[in-house]
């Protein structure tokens, strides 16, 4: 694999997002408003906008779940696929810094930067929980 530790280390060296909901293959997000004393989420992975919200944790994962449940009715209802389709493009901005590191590197190694990207990200995602250290 291609991927030193001091890229990892960049990548990952701020807090991620750790509080979810998963039901049914989809992922819910899950956040907290203090000025409105209210738990709020949005189905992530999907084309539309769906939210859900709640006073307390049980009732957010209640919520969350009939979510999901409206969410798959209305698409079957429509004939609609719910899952969002990814084209496999998407723009990733960096430091300049990184950005000539990371062209050098595949430079080095042979390859083009796009595969360089791509090696990254496929070790990130069979290395999750030793990459994203909480």
């Amino acid at each position: 694999m291609l991927l030193d530790s001091f890229w990892i280390s960049w990548i990952f060296k701020k807090n991620h997002m750790k509080d979810y909901l998963e039901y049914k293959g989809y992922l819910g997000t899950v956040n907290y408003s203090a000025n409105d004393k209210v738990f709020y989420g949005k189905l992530e992975g999907i084309n539309d906008l769906v939210n859900f919200e709640a006073n307390n944790v049980s009732d957010l994962e209640a919520g969350f779940k009939e979510a999901v449940n409206d969410y798959l009715e209305t698409c079957k209802e429509l004939g609609k696929i719910p899952e969002k389709t990814y084209k496999g493009v998407f723009n990733v901005r960096v430091p300049s810094s990184i950005h000539k590191k990371i062209a050098m590197l595949a430079a080095k190694k042979g390859i083009k930067l796009n595969d360089l990207v791509n090696q990254s990200l496929d070790y990130l995602i069979n290395n999750q929980e030793k990459v994203l250290k909480s």
